[in-house]
């Protein structure tokens, strides 16, 4: 009996012991964060817009998310003793610098992401309206400074609220135009800046170095949005639930067409992922094989992905036998490529 006693203390020992180790190693991070699907969700009952009318089709538009948190020293266990999949089914391991640039904050990137969000938002209503020929008033005045990362060569020349106008004599009215505009530039080169300043126009040389996410391109550590005055005949309203970053422009834009009595989805379940820009360019986004997962959860049926920064081709590796993957680079080609589809018995 007592033999017996003691063997049950020293398993009960043994298994407060463990549970106590688990609790501490998903309390210690580790330097890393994971990104995990997330399923996707109905756009409908997001947006609301001024005259709205009755669908013309049965389909269902779909945006989708991903969910990002800094591992722990259980998530870095688990990798090691490759169970990592079973714990967390096609996640993503991402160096935390590539999540939260040096001199920031995850406080401050996720503020970052909701601006971000609430601009896409409004592009997105702007596109959309403009699409169906509806008097859109749109004042693209360049781009704006969000945020500047501490300890880089730009947080001495750049201030949050500065305009970029220009980078090397190039006209950057718009996001994409900077992106295209810092392109030939490789890391460590100086660009030159012009930046609106309130009332006054300055210009300032800016030392690059390589993005953290792709080290083979140049970064200035500037967070920016793009910077507009918008005025639209219809209102939109859009409410994310808190969800941050650009990447439910096309899928907004699209609800907004359809509220509005466009036939988007002929009567198909589809998801779309990918910013939008002013002038109807769709633009890559991040998290792509987790959305694919996400959007294969929800039952969709097609998935539209930006062709930009390779996502199409990620996705077409996730997508599985029964999602097709359309790859877009415009609000047009998205609608064109939509209203292709064989049509539903």
């Amino acid at each position: 009996m007592r033999a017996r006693f003691t063997a049950l203390r020293l398993i009960i020992g043994l298994v407060v012991a463990l549970v106590v180790t688990i609790v501490v190693l998903n309390r210690i991070p580790w330097n890393k964060y994971i990104v995990l699907p997330d399923g996707a969700h109905p756009v409908a009952p997001l947006v609301e817009v001024q005259g709205a009318r009755k669908p013309k089709d049965t389909g269902t538009l779909y945006f989708v998310d991903v969910f990002v948190r800094q591992a722990s020293q259980l998530d870095r266990l688990a990798r090691w003793l490759h169970v990592s999949q079973w714990l967390h089914p096609h996640a993503t391991y991402l160096p935390a610098k590539v999540v939260v640039p040096p001199g920031s904050s995850d406080n401050a990137v996720n503020q970052a992401n909701l601006r971000e969000m609430a601009t896409s938002q409004q592009i997105a209503a702007a596109v959309a309206e403009r699409q169906l020929h509806l008097p859109v008033v749109m004042h693209p005045f360049g781009v704006l400074v969000d945020n500047v990362y501490d300890n880089v060569p730009a947080a001495a020349k750049v201030d949050p609220a500065d305009v970029i106008v220009a980078a090397d004599g190039k006209p950057t009215i718009t996001v994409a135009a900077l992106q295209a505009a810092l392109t030939p530039v490789k890391p460590g080169q100086i660009v030159t800046l012009t930046i609106r300043r309130g009332s006054q126009t300055v210009t300032e040389r800016v030392k690059t170095f390589a993005d953290p996410a792709h080290p083979s391109r140049a970064f200035i550590g500037v967070l920016v949005e793009q910077g507009a005055k918008i005025t639209l005949p219809r209102k939109v309203k859009i409410d994310a639930n808190g969800v941050g970053g650009p990447s439910a422009g096309l899928a907004f834009t699209l609800q907004v067409m359809e509220q509005l009595g466009a036939n988007v989805t002929h009567g198909y379940k589809v998801a779309a992922t990918g910013a939008i820009s002013l002038d109807g360019a769709v633009t890559a986004i991040g998290g792509v094989e987790q959305k694919t997962w996400g959007v294969r959860a929800a039952g969709a049926q097609v998935f539209l992905v930006p062709v930009d920064g390779g996502n199409a081709k990620t996705a077409e590796k996730y997508a599985g036998p029964n999602l097709k993957i359309i790859p877009v680079t415009s609000i047009g080609q998205a609608l064109r490529a939509l209203a292709a589809l064989p049509k539903l018995k």
